[in-house]
C-alpha cells in the first residue's frame, strides 16, 4: 500500500478561515499533496482573491468563496455553489475561529456568545450541511480545529476555552453518529505556532515568548507547516479507522506539567 495510504490527489477540500495563518498552512499542505482547495473567508473578496492567487502561484488548484460560517443560509448557498461549480466536498476542515482575550468578569455576554457562535456553532453548521453529501457518497473526512484550550484553561480566554472544549466533544459526537456512513470526524489541537499574529510576542525577552519556550518540551514555537502532516493523515485513507480522536500538535506541551524557569 505504501504512499497510497496518504494519497489525496484529486480530492476536494474545503478549509474555512484559510486566507491566512494556520488555516492557509494546512490548506497549502493538502494542496501540495494534490488536493483541490476551496478557500473560505468572510473579511473581503479581494483578500480571498489574493489568497487564491498565492495558491495558484505555488501550483495548487484553488477556488475562493466568501461566506460567514456562522450564518446557516450563507453556508447552505455556498456549499450548493461549491458542489455545483467545483465538485463534491471530500474533506472539510473547520478552521475558522476567533478569540477575545477578556477576563470573564469583564466580558459582555454578547462577546461570549460571538466566540461560541464562531468557534463552536459554526463547525456544527458547516459540518451538518457538508456531511449530507458525504453520507450520500458513503465517504468523507471532517477535521475540527480544536486547541490546547480544549483541555486546559488559561487566564483571559474563558469563552474560547469553553468553545474549544465543546468542539472536542462535538467532534466525538459527530464521529459517534456518522462513522456508520464511512465518515471519519477527528480534530487537530495546535500548540503555539510562529505566525504573523504571534510575531509581536515572539521577540527575545518578551515574557510570553520565554514562557512558551520554557513550557514546550521541544523548546520552540511550532512552524505552521508542522500541521500539514496531521492534516494529510486525517484527510487520507491512512486514518480510515481513526474516529473521534483529537491529535495534538503541540511540541509536547500537554505531555508534561512543565519545569521551573531556571531548569535547563
Amino acid at each position: 500500500m505504501g504512499s497510497s495510504l496518504f494519497d489525496i490527489k484529486g480530492k476536494i477540500a474545503l478549509v474555512t478561515g484559510s486566507t491566512h495563518g494556520l488555516g492557509m498552512a494546512m490548506a497549502k499542505g493538502l494542496g501540495h499533496s494534490g488536493a483541490t482547495i476551496i478557500i473560505n473567508g468572510n473579511s473581503s473578496q479581494p483578500k480571498i482573491d489574493e489568497a487564491v492567487m498565492e495558491f495558484k502561484k505555488e501550483g495548487i488548484k484553488a477556488f475562493g468563496y466568501k461566506f460567514n460560517v456562522a450564518i446557516e443560509s450563507e453556508v447552505i448557498e455556498a456549499i450548493r455553489k461549491i458542489e455545483s461549480e467545483v465538485g463534491p466536498i471530500d474533506i472539510l476542515i473547520n478552521n475558522a475561529g476567533i478569540i477575545k482575550r477578556i477576563p470573564l468578569l469583564e466580558m459582555e455576554v454578547s462577546d461570549f456568545k460571538e466566540v461560541v457562535d464562531i468557534d463552536l456553532v459554526s463547525p456544527f453548521i458547516v459540518s451538518k450541511h457538508v456531511v449530507k453529501g458525504m453520507i450520500a457518497r458513503h465517504q468523507g473526512k471532517i477535521i475540527n480545529i480544536c486547541s490546547m484550550m480544549s483541555e486546559l484553561g488559561r487566564n483571559g480566554v474563558g469563552a474560547y476555552a469553553a468553545a474549544k472544549g465543546g468542539l472536542k466533544m462535538l467532534t466525538k459526537n459527530m464521529a459517534t453518529e456518522w462513522a456508520k456512513h464511512n465518515v471519519q470526524v477527528n480534530g487537530i489541537g495546535p500548540g503555539y505556532f510562529a505566525t504573523t499574529q504571534t510575531a509581536p510576542i515572539r521577540v527575545d525577552g518578551h515574557p510570553f515568548n520565554e514562557f512558551i519556550i520554557n513550557r514546550t518540551p521541544a523548546a520552540k514555537w511550532g512552524n505552521p507547516d508542522d500541521l500539514s502532516g496531521a492534516a494529510i493523515f486525517l484527510s487520507s485513507k491512512a486514518s480510515d479507522f481513526v474516529n473521534g480522536h483529537i491529535l495534538y500538535v503541540d511540541g509536547g506541551i500537554l505531555a508534561t506539567i512543565g519545569k521551573p524557569s531556571n531548569e535547563n
